[in-house]
């Protein structure tokens, strides 16, 4: 008889339970209403897939900073990695997905930063991939909180790493429900335990739009 439990982590590369789920919005940024629940490999697929390729391209052709902003506002989808929301705001969570999106800006080296968190010895990299920007880089992780609230929990991770000589990471994560833009990236990386999953999509997928 075939044990149901180990058939999902054999195919999933996860115990069932743990792909870790949050809220993804479409633009603009003044949406506060999710299009639906998400996971990991789902967000990998549009990152390194075409569905932000143009819109990535020509926030890094625009000088002007105040123009980057609204445009990056208007044109990028977005998520809540911190979690699931019925509405884009600290009392719209539904769920806590125990994930952290640690916001790396303005990075001097980033080839040496990308490799650093992905060696770092606390913390188990989920996705790690380049800012909208492109100077930056936004590092995924996987925590266990321990009945402790978001903030709280960031705020150690935060001293954490300056604490161990990490580029200090931008303190707006500490809000649950912070919004991530989502760029084009074709060398994000993922983390191999969704090997399995990481090319397949379970949703209707129409030509040009997001895979969701």
């Amino acid at each position: 008889m075939y044990d149901h439990l180990s058939i999902y982590e054999e195919f999933f590369g996860v115990k069932e339970g743990e792909l870790l789920s949050f809220s993804f919005f479409r633009k603009p940024i003044r949406n506060t209403e999710p299009l639906r629940c998400i996971g990991i490999p789902d967000i990998y697929r549009y990152i390194v897939g075409p569905y932000a390729k143009k819109q990535t391209e020509m926030l890094r052709s625009i000088t002007g900073k105040d123009r980057a902003r609204n445009y990056k506002a208007e044109n990028f989808d977005f998520c809540t990695f911190s979690g699931i929301f019925h509405t884009r705001n600290k009392d719209g969570l539904l769920q806590q997905s125990d994930l952290l999106c640690i916001d790396f800006d303005h990075v001097a080296d980033i080839p040496s930063l990308h490799e650093k968190l992905l060696n770092a010895p606390c913390f188990e990299t989920e996705l790690l991939f380049r800012s909208p920007s492109g100077d930056g880089l936004k590092w995924i992780i996987q925590v266990f909180r321990m009945g402790w609230e978001h903030s709280r929990f960031f705020n150690v991770v935060f001293n954490y790493l300056v604490a161990n000589g990490y580029p200090k990471p931008d303190k707006s994560g500490s809000d649950v429900s912070r919004s991530c833009f989502i760029p084009h990236d074709p060398e994000a990386f993922i983390n191999p335990k969704y090997n399995n999953v990481k090319d397949e999509n379970f949703f209707t997928r129409r030509m040009g739009e997001c895979p969701f």
